[in-house]
This record gives structure tokens, sequence and C-alpha cells, in this order.
């Protein structure tokens, strides 16, 4: 509850105690002179609550239940209810904003949360471990949704779904490129969709080389990942491509040293940062050099194509 005035800790307190004593809670209150109550509220079955509240005018309530059934569910919105209606009347209508989040399943049989590279936490329906393995580079994992089907997750960073071709047509340039008999370089990649809808329109020659790519990667891929990467992984040549399983920095200096060119670069690689911040100029040195690399293979009219 974020609220238009300063909270009266006590009368919030005295107010909703009643509801949590009628579901038989043991209570244990801290107050601290400036920074409010914090209360808990312990079941007799584990399930416990905190209630927190804030001087300034914030109001948090936070309940965990070892009860995933329906029935456990409907007694804690019954709970969270009553909270809300007796703080309403308490603060009669100053109120600014009342906000009840979703409840996260801890502990389950599939995880469904993963977080996004910018740090947000997303919440997918995933019914099925697909593919679990760690290589000797990374954790590879690819896990079913019903909404996106076949998730590749490379120690713990979403990759791609099946259902992402947007993506893929996007780094590309949205059908306004034309691949034709072209040089192409992609650096990552290594679900395989690039490659696979880049062969479709018939360049001279598509090489494949990524960092921290390694032959798992591929095996789990080309078996799981079908719908993404088509054929294109089951050999690692073809007649207009190649797949090096090498870490690309070397790869793109010794192209750069041989003179060997490009009419595109696509950077693919993962987990690009968003921030700047000191702690990260490590990271940021690994990208200056990537696209320092890049522009050195890269043809006079070359086009260069990242996330």
């Amino acid at each position: 509850f974020s609220l238009n005035l300063a909270a009266d800790c006590n009368a919030v307190l005295k107010a909703l105690q009643p509801i949590f004593q009628e579901q038989g809670m043991t209570e244990t209150v801290h107050n601290w002179e400036d920074h409010g109550y914090l209360v808990t509220y312990i079941k007799k079955n584990g399930s416990f609550a905190n209630l927190r509240i804030h001087p300034h005018g914030l109001v948090l309530v936070d309940l965990q239940s070892y009860n995933d059934d329906m029935k456990g569910r409907e007694e804690v919105d019954q709970l969270l209810n009553k909270v809300e209606d007796r703080m309403k009347e308490l603060i009669h209508g100053n109120i600014k904003r009342v906000k009840r989040l979703p409840a996260i399943l801890r502990g389950g049989v599939i995880d469904r949360y993963w977080p996004t590279a910018d740090g947000r936490l997303v919440e997918y329906d995933i019914d099925e471990v697909v593919y679990d393995e760690d290589s000797p580079f990374q954790n590879i994992k690819i896990l079913h949704s019903k909404q996106f089907g076949n998730i590749l997750i490379l120690s713990g960073d979403v990759n791609l779904a099946e259902s992402d071709l947007a993506y893929t047509q996007a780094i590309m340039g949205s059908g306004k490129e034309d691949y034709t008999g072209k040089e192409v370089l992609i650096l990552g990649g290594g679900d395989g969709g690039i490659l696979y809808e880049i062969v479709k329109l018939k360049p001279k020659m598509v090489t494949m080389v990524a960092s921290n790519i390694d032959q798992m990667v591929i095996d789990g891929c080309k078996k799981y990942m079908r719908k993404t990467c088509g054929d294109v992984l089951d050999n690692l040549k073809g007649d207009c491509y190649q797949v090096l399983i090498e870490d690309c920095i070397p790869v793109l200096k010794r192209y750069a040293k041989e003179g060997r060119m490009f009419d595109y670069v696509i950077n693919d690689l993962t987990a690009v940062p968003i921030s700047t911040s000191p702690e990260e100029d490590s990271t940021w040195e690994f990208l200056r050099l990537i696209l320092d690399l890049s522009m050195k293979v890269l043809k006079q009219d070359g086009k260069y194509f990242t996330q």
C-alpha cells in the first residue's frame, strides 16, 4: 500500500492484528523509533507473514505458504482481501496505490523464473526440461514453453526460443538485404537460426564462429531446436557454409591478418550489457575488441549488424 500521507504505524498495526490472529498466527513485533514496524506472524504449519510499516507511507505485506493447492491459494487471497478492506477503512481514501503481486513458486520441479540480461525477472510457462547438460564451458538447458516452444538457455542466460524468428529476421536486416553471392560472417548464433535463414538466400559462403560456443550446444540444438536451425547443424560444412567451433577472437585476428573480407558481419554473441558502470569495464572492453576486429574484416561497403 502506498499512502498519500505519513503512516500512523501503531494504528495500522492495531487495525491489522485481528486479521492475523484469527488465523491462529503467533505475533512478534519489532519497532524502531524512526523506521516503523516489522511484524512477523507464524502459523503452526510453517506458513508466515511479514508486515512492514514504513512511517513515510508505505505498508508491505509478504506471505509465504506451503500450500500450493487451490484451497491454499484461496485462503491466501481471502486473507489479503481482508487486509486490503481493513486498510481502506482505516486510511479513509488516502491510499494512493494498492499493488498485489502474483505468488512466486519456490522449489518447483521445473524452474519457470529466468532473469533478463538487464536484471528483470520473467516467469515463463515452462512445463518440461527437454535438455540439461554441463559442458566444459557452460550449462546448457533447453526448456519447453507452451507459448514459445523450446527455449535455449546458456548458463542462466535466455538465448532464443523456437518462436523467435522475428529476432532472427531483424538482426539480418528485416528482409531488406540481398545476401545472394555474399560473404557472411556470423559471430555467435550457436542455435543455428541465423545460419539456417541466410543459407536459404543463396550466399556465396557463410562462416559461423563464436566465443564460448561448444559442440554440446550444437548437439543439443540440432536435436531439440530444429524449428530454429533446420538441418544446418547436422553437418559443420555445407555447400555454402561452415561452422567453426572456436573462440571468435583468434579467428577474427587471423582473418584480419590474412586480409579476408566479408560483405556482412552479424554479431549475435550473448549478454550484451546495458550499463556503463565501472565494474563492467572489462565487458565493454570485450565489446570494443569484437567491434574493432569486425571492422578490420568488413568490406568498405559492408554492413555490421548486432543486437
